[in-house]
């Protein structure tokens, strides 16, 4: 990764984590207003903020070439080569500890002591316990396979990848890692809410297959899973005893989520200091300067980025 590519990576992570603030402040509220769905949706903000923050600047316009020169090297990072291979063993790590975590995850699965949970990403299949017959009931069953088939149809496991990518890209940003284990609760409560949609008689027998399924919840950094602890437990029983929001509300609530993630991608863009505005027959004029064969009386000119582009246009006839 070159320094320029890195510094626009650096800038992106900051504005990755004001796009995470803001979506902590909001997704309560969200939730009780809009559905756990819309809650669900303000989180595509930070991805797309980030890949925002990752984009080309628009080029400075050249009446305001100098003015664009002297304020974007007092905006822009210049970090050092060594910053950047630090970066790099710090992926090497992060991506190390996913791994592993995957392949705990997939032993105990083997063992039957795993699950129930999806796993994989390409194909996504489901892994349920060895007790899996006898520990629940058909009808809650029932409900573990359509709760596990509603992540699949959502492509939450997809997401989930995404997420371990960002938390081995951005190991050393701390607010990545809190959005990350955010991420996956509002997944839950927005898997949730698709399955109750559809089976809003049996909130209560949900809330009982999810006691038993927290009391064997497993970590799985690539999947989706029953989260366990106390915390997420209690924030899914209690969004299970609100009552269903209209259609309506829920409508107007993924569109109001949508303008505001495409606001938040735009606006990162285009608080990026501008880039420098390109040379055209200056340049042309020094490629030719330096081809040129020697001894014919040719006059090499030195001129600097802001002397170049405060030159005029010449005219086309």
């Amino acid at each position: 990764m070159g320094t320029e590519l890195f510094a626009d990576f650096l800038w992106a992570n900051a504005q990755a984590g004001l796009a995470i603030l803001a979506v902590l402040a909001l997704r309560r509220p969200v939730r009780r207003l809009f559905g756990a769905q819309t809650a669900y949706a303000l989180w595509a903000a930070v991805p797309l903020v980030l890949l925002a923050g990752m984009v080309p600047a628009a080029e400075a316009e050249r009446g305001t070439a100098m003015a664009a020169h002297a304020v974007a090297p007092a905006l822009r990072l210049h970090p050092p080569q060594a910053l950047i291979w630090i970066w790099a063993a710090g992926l090497v790590m992060a991506a190390g500890l996913m791994a592993l975590g995957q392949m705990r995850f997939l032993a105990r699965a083997r063992r039957g002591q795993a699950g129930p949970a999806v796993v994989g990403v390409i194909t996504p299949r489901l892994v349920t316990p060895a007790d899996f017959q006898t520990t629940y009931t058909d009808a809650e069953r029932a409900l573990i396979r359509a709760h596990e088939r509603a992540h699949i149809e959502r492509d939450d496991p997809k997401a989930n990848a995404l997420v371990a990518l960002a938390q081995c890209l951005c190991w050393f940003n701390p607010l990545v890692h809190a959005a990350a284990y955010a991420v996956r609760l509002d997944q839950e409560l927005a898997c949730d809410a698709t399955v109750m949609a559809t089976r809003s008689r049996q909130r209560r027998l949900y809330a009982q297959t999810m006691l038993k399924t927290q009391l064997s919840g497993t970590p799985l950094p690539l999947g989706c899973h029953w989260l366990a602890g106390a915390h997420p437990l209690e924030a899914r029983i209690a969004a299970l005893a609100r009552p269903p929001l209209a259609d309506a509300r829920l409508q107007a609530g993924a569109w109001g989520a949508t303008v505001l993630v495409a606001m938040a991608a735009y606006g990162v863009w285009a608080a990026k200091p501008p880039a420098p505005p390109r040379t055209h027959f200056e340049q042309a004029a020094l490629d030719s300067a330096r081809t040129a064969l020697p001894g014919q009386g040719i006059v090499m000119i030195h001129l600097s980025a802001l002397e170049v582009a405060s030159l005029p246009q010449p005219r086309v006839r």
